[in-house]
């Protein structure tokens, strides 16, 4: 680094020293396949130069013996002298490779967070509708957007001219979607969600990630006016002769391939080829895990939580075999919640605030703001094993944590506890999107 301050003789010692170690190293690898007369002559080069540099010869001395040894090395080095530019760029690229393997895998990870559990502490993918048409970003806008929020442009296209309907379940009011095969970034095989609206009474498709669950929002807010109460507009359309009910073909590569909807007609008419709805999908929160603390601090109630559930039975699923029964797969990704309870702790929802021990909990701002449903904090809501009334006890060897958006947080309520040996580390800092929330994790 501090070249320019040695002296010539100094630098001229130090290029020797290095010249010195390839010929070690060349002796050490190559020596049983070298004959004797090279073996010689590599080590009368070798001990010449290792001399003149023990015994601080001028600068002009060393260059020449260093010409000499290089010359000498050239000739028997084989593959380890000297390297071409491909083996030095393999070399420098795998010893990065196993450098930040490591600092993955002991220190620090990334982690994105897919979903909207812990919104709104930590987003997971968002959306953001262009009701008109004249809103949908130009393409720099585009370009200035994907690298600032990750944004992934998507749009339903009129396949013919007609009326728009948009499909509800009867199930469960929401707009039905398929599973299908599809490939990310054209070569990895990945599942998405395939929705559909009608137009002219014929499909119109859009293909989202599978962790996206915002389609319905986007459907509310694009053709009714953000109105989260579909069943109120349903019954309203019925009334006014403009909502049927039918059945829906959902498309191949599903269990069932029909469902039972109501087409709600939105009174929105489209040209083929135009843009029947328009969105983006913002990229979910991206941010660093330490996986360093939890090594020697126990974890604090409070905390953002992140662990692996491979080994938690709740969230594996099962799959048809064979022989016509079912096998059961663990589902090993990774999770972060935020740790609600310890081993011993005693654990009670009365919504919405969240029990500790007989108290509402402490240690973090998301416990309190959803005690208050301050601001875009929902509350705490009974499910799964935590009915009203209940009180759950956490049981040694086990954590349980929870999402801070708990109408819409799939978590221990349902799947239990968080084994000790799963447990990963604590969310740091949030380095992208580039939104207000970039920075430390809350």
């Amino acid at each position: 680094m501090f070249s320019f301050l040695m002296t010539e003789s100094a630098r001229a010692r130090r290029d020797a020293r290095n010249w010195l170690e390839v010929a070690d190293k060349v002796w050490h690898y190559r020596r049983d396949e070298l004959k004797e007369p090279q073996l010689r002559e590599l080590r009368a080069q070798t001990h010449e130069l290792r001399q003149r540099v023990k015994q601080r010869d001028d600068a002009s001395r060393i260059k020449l013996g260093i010409e000499s040894l290089e010359a000498v090395l050239r000739k028997v080095g084989g593959r380890v002298y000297p390297k071409t530019s491909l083996t030095e760029n393999v070399e420098f690229f795998l010893a990065a490779a196993i450098i930040i393997l490591g600092v993955r895998a002991y220190i620090v990870q990334p982690f994105k967070i897919p979903t909207n559990s812990m919104w709104p502490s930590y987003n997971g993918m968002t959306h953001e509708v262009f009701v008109d048409p004249a809103d949908v970003p130009g393409p720099a806008a585009r370009a200035g957007r994907f690298l600032a929020f990750g944004a992934m442009p998507k749009s339903v296209k009129a396949p013919v001219a007609g009326v728009v309907q948009v499909p509800i379940s009867l199930r469960d009011g929401r707009v039905p979607y398929s599973i299908v095969r599809a490939r990310k970034w054209l070569v990895l095989p990945t599942d998405l969600r395939e929705y559909q609206l009608l137009v002219g009474g014929q499909p119109a498709r859009v293909r989202v990630p599978l962790d996206f669950s915002g389609f319905d929002r986007i459907v509310q807010a694009a053709f009714f006016n953000g109105r989260e109460d579909l069943s109120a507009v349903l019954n309203e359309l019925a009334r006014a002769g403009k909502a049927k009910e039918t059945l829906l073909s959902r498309g191949p590569g599903n269990a069932n391939t029909s469902e039972r909807v109501i087409l709600a007609d939105v009174g929105v008419a489209k040209e083929a080829g135009d843009a029947v709805l328009a969105f983006d999908i913002l990229t979910g929160d991206q941010l660093f895990v330490d996986r360093v603390s939890y090594h020697f601090v126990r974890p604090a109630v409070g905390q953002g939580f992140v662990f692996r559930t491979g080994n938690i039975k709740g969230l594996g699923r099962s799959v048809r075999n064979s022989a016509g029964g079912y096998d059961y797969v663990a589902e090993d990704k990774y999770y972060v919640k935020r740790l609600v309870g310890l081993p011993g702790d005693q654990i009670e929802i009365r919504e919405p605030v969240l029990f500790r021990n007989g108290s509402p909990i402490t240690g973090a701002k998301a416990f309190e703001w959803n005690a208050r449903k301050e601001g875009k904090y929902p509350g705490y809501r009974n499910a799964g094993a935590f009915t009203p009334g209940e009180v759950v006890t956490v049981p040694e060897g086990g954590f349980l944590a929870f999402g801070d958006n708990s109408p819409d947080s799939y978590d221990g309520r349902s799947w239990g506890f968080v084994p000790e040996k799963d447990v990963i580390g604590r969310p740091l800092f949030i380095y992208y999107p580039l939104t207000k929330r970039w920075g430390p994790a809350r």
